[in-house]
């Protein structure tokens, strides 16, 4: 059972349930930080540099045999290590600006 406070009139409070300005400080950075990734996110930088095929795939809406195809024709320059196929998300970005034509420019989904 819930402590009482002790005029009665509400549960007892403990030092550690007391928000501090400190604490409050703490969650409003968190909250900043948590709003530029978006932010940054929502502008056409996916917050890292390096992506996978599936990643790229689905920031392009492209097919896996279009991607193959342009790694294959050197249209999209890539890194294998092992088994894995890493894109540079610069390189991805340079692809689309020297390819763009007209109105009709591949455009990278949110």
């Amino acid at each position: 059972m819930e402590g009482k406070s002790k005029d009665g009139q509400g549960p007892k409070l403990y030092r550690e349930q007391i928000l501090t300005t400190e604490d409050l400080e703490v969650c409003r950075n968190n909250l900043l930080q948590e709003l530029k990734k978006i932010v940054k996110e929502l502008v056409g930088n996916p917050g890292k540099k390096w992506l996978k095929s599936f990643e790229v795939k689905k920031l392009l809406g492209i097919s896996p045999g279009k991607l193959q195809n342009l790694r294959v024709n050197g249209t999209l320059p890539y890194t294998q290590i092992g088994g894995v196929i890493l894109y540079d998300y610069e390189d991805i970005q340079k692809m689309l600006s020297t390819h763009r034509k007209g109105e009709s420019v591949m455009k990278i989904r949110n």
